[in-house]
C-alpha cells in the first residue's frame, strides 16, 4: 500500500464521543501504563547518537523538542522506530491518519502534512521500502521531529508563545509526548491518555462536523425591512427564512407541515424556537426578534466554525476537570459558577471589566470576606474621576463619603467609608492577588438586567452578594443569616477568613455547551478570540 493516499487532508474525525467525566481512576491508571510499556524490540537497524546530535544541531526548529526525542532513543536503545529493516511499518501509517484526522488548524498543520507527503513522494521510497540507506536514518529522525511538532501543536495547544502575552494568566498543563510516541510505534492507538480530557472539549469537538455541514449551505441575511423588530402574531416574509434557519440550527424541533413551513405568520411555535435561540446566545428570551437576535441569527456558521476552534485550543490548556468546589467566572457570559464537586450548584449573573479596564483571566483562592468595607481608591480613577470631581465641587469628597488619608496633594490616596454608597456595595470576597481583583457587591444594580454586562473598572460586581456570603459561611455555626445581614449593615468594616476556602477561576469562553447539551455562543468582548485566531489560523476562516 503507497501511504500517499493518506494524506490527503481529511475535514473532521468520522466520530466524536463524549467521554464519561466520572472515570475509574484506578483502571485508567492501568490503561495508562499497558498504553506507555516500552516496545519490544524488532528493528535490526539502530541510530548512533552523535548522527542524533547532528541531525538536532542541523535542525534548530526541533530544538523545544531535542529532549524529548533523545529521551525517546535512548530508551529504544538507539533502535528505528519508523522501519522494519528497509520498510515503513504501520506505526508510520498510523502517524499519517493521526495527522490526517486532526481536529483543529494550525499554522504548521499544513506543512507538517506537506513534509510527510514530501518524504513519501522522495525518489529514494518504492513501494513504501526506502532503497537509499543514507535516507533511511534522515527520513526515520525526520519522522519522529514531525511527530513531536504534531502532538505539541495538537495536543498541548497550538500557540507556542507565552500564554500571558495572550492575557492569560492561568498555567498551561504539561503533557508528555515522548510516551505517547512510545505507544504510537509499539501498535497503540489509544490516544486518552494524550488528548485533551475536559469534558467540554469533546463536546465542543461534536460540533464541528455539523458546523461544518452548515457551511456549505447558503447562509443569506435576514433582515425585517422597515420594521425594527417582530412581536408574536406580527406577519413578515423574513419569518419563512428565520424558521428554515432555526430548524437548521436546531432551536426548532417540531414537526411542520408545508403551510406551516410557508406560512409569514410569526407563530407560538417559532416564538418557543426564537426563545430557545436567545437563551443559547445570551440574550433576554422574551420572543421579540430585534437587532440583537438578527445579528446571532446571521452569523455564518464559517465563523462560528472558528469560534468553536478557538475554544478548543483554549480547552488544551487547562486542567481535565476542575478543581473541587470551584468558583468560576466566565468573562463572555458574565456569569459566576458555584461548583461541588464537580456539579455545578448554582450560579449568579455578574458584571465584569469594560473593556478599557478589562477584568484579568487567572485563577486564586478565595479566603476572605470583608463586611461593610471601605474602598481604597485606585490611583488610575483618583487621577481620572476623583481629582476633576474635586476641582469642580470642593464637596466632592464629603458628598461620596470619602476621605484623604495619606499620599500628597497631587497624587492623595483617597478612601471611601463603609455605608450604602460605597462602590463595593455592603460585602467583598477577597482571593488575594496581584492584580487587586475582586468580588464585590454595588450599589448599582441596574446593570444586572442588562445582556452585555462590561462596566466595571476590573472587578467583578455580584448580583446576589448576600446568598454568597451566607453560602460561604453555611458551615460556619458563628455567621447565621441574621448576622450576616446585621455585618452588612453595621457601617464598620469587619473581616472573616473562611475556614472552607474556595479555588477560583476567572476564564474566557465564548463557546461551551450547556448541562441541558445546547451549544452556547457569546460575543467576544475583549477581542481575545480574535487575536488568539490571529495566532492559530492562516486564513479565515480556517481550512482544515
Amino acid at each position: 500500500m503507497r501511504f500517499l493516499s493518506l494524506l490527503v487532508p481529511l475535514l473532521f474525525l468520522a466520530s466524536c464521543q463524549v467521554p464519561d467525566t466520572t472515570p475509574d481512576i484506578a483502571q485508567q491508571a492501568q490503561d495508562i501504563t499497558a498504553v506507555f510499556e516500552t516496545p519490544e524490540d524488532y528493528s535490526i537497524r539502530t541510530l548512533d547518537s552523535v548522527d542524533l546530535e547532528r541531525y538536532l544541531n542541523t535542525h534548530p526548529e526541533f530544538h523545544s523538542d531535542s529532549a524529548g526525542i533523545r529521551a525517546f532513543y535512548q530508551r529504544r536503545r538507539f533502535q528505528f522506530a519508523w522501519f522494519m529493516n528497509d520498510t515503513l511499518t504501520q506505526s508510520a501509517a498510523s502517524f499519517f491518519d493521526l495527522v490526517n484526522n486532526a481536529d483543529t488548524s494550525f499554522r504548521e498543520l499544513r506543512s507538517i502534512r506537506q513534509r510527510l507527503a514530501d518524504l513519501m513522494m522522495a525518489d529514494a521510497v518504492v513501494a513504501d521500502t526506502v532503497v537509499c540507506d543514507s535516507c533511511i536514518q534522515r527520513m526515520e529522525l525526520d519522522l519522529t521531529a514531525q511527530f513531536f511538532r504534531f502532538a505539541d501543536r495538537n495536543y498541548g495547544g497550538t500557540v507556542g508563545k507565552d500564554l500571558r502575552e495572550l492575557d492569560w494568566f492561568i498555567p498551561r498543563r504539561k503533557k508528555n509526548y515522548d510516551r505517547l510516541l512510545d505507544s504510537l510505534v509499539a501498535g497503540h492507538m489509544d490516544l486518552g491518555p494524550i488528548e485533551p480530557l475536559h469534558p467540554q472539549y469533546a463536546m465542543l469537538k461534536a460540533q464541528l462536523r455539523r458546523y461544518h455541514d452548515l457551511d456549505t449551505l447558503p447562509w443569506p441575511v435576514i433582515g425585517i425591512g422597515e420594521k425594527k423588530k417582530l412581536e408574536p402574531g406580527d406577519e413578515d416574509k423574513a419569518v419563512i427564512t428565520m424558521r428554515e434557519r432555526l430548524i437548521l440550527l436546531g432551536d426548532l424541533t417540531a414537526t411542520l407541515d408545508s403551510s406551516q413551513l410557508a406560512s409569514e405568520k410569526y407563530d407560538s411555535t417559532l416564538v418557543s424556537a426564537v426563545q430557545a435561540f436567545q437563551i443559547r446566545h445570551g440574550l433576554n428570551p422574551d420572543g421579540v426578534i430585534g437587532n440583537g437576535m438578527l445579528k446571532q441569527l446571521n452569523i455564518a456558521p464559517a465563523e462560528r466554525l472558528r469560534t468553536l476552534l478557538v475554544n478548543m485550543e483554549r480547552l488544551r490548556w487547562v486542567p481535565e476537570q476542575n478543581a473541587p468546589n470551584l468558583l468560576l467566572v466566565n468573562i463572555p457570559e458574565f456569569k459566576l459558577h458555584v461548583y461541588e464537586a464537580d456539579t455545578e450548584a448554582w450560579s449568579m449573573n455578574v458584571v465584569v471589566g469594560a473593556t478599557a479596564t478589562r477584568t484579568v483571566i487567572f485563577g486564586d483562592t478565595l479566603s476572605r470576606i470583608a463586611f461593610s468595607p471601605t474602598w481604597t481608591v485606585p490611583n488610575s480613577i483618583v487621577r481620572g474621576e476623583i481629582l476633576p470631581g474635586i476641582a469642580k465641587d470642593p464637596n466632592y469628597l464629603r458628598k461620596h463619603n470619602m476621605e484623604i488619608i495619606g499620599g500628597s496633594e497631587k497624587n492623595p490616596i483617597v478612601r471611601q467609608k463603609p455605608g450604602s454608597g460605597n462602590a463595593l456595595g455592603k460585602v467583598k470576597f477577597l482571593f488575594p492577588n496581584t492584580y487587586n481583583i475582586y468580588f464585590h457587591d454595588t450599589p448599582s444594580k441596574r446593570f444586572f438586567a442588562r445582556e452585555s454586562r462590561a462596566f466595571s473598572h476590573g472587578c467583578i460586581r455580584l448580583s446576589e452578594p448576600q446568598r454568597f456570603a451566607e453560602y460561604l459561611l453555611r458551615n460556619d455555626t458563628a455567621w447565621t443569616t441574621e448576622k450576616i445581614k446585621a455585618a452588612m449593615n453595621s457601617g464598620k468594616e469587619q473581616y472573616v477568613m473562611l475556614k472552607e476556602k474556595r479555588p477560583v477561576s476567572i476564564g474566557y469562553f465564548t463557546a461551551w455547551v450547556d448541562r441541558q447539551g445546547r451549544l452556547n455562543f457569546r460575543d467576544d468582548v475583549y477581542g481575545h478570540d480574535i487575536r488568539l485566531a490571529n495566532e492559530l489560523f492562516t486564513v479565515t476562516p480556517p481550512v482544515l
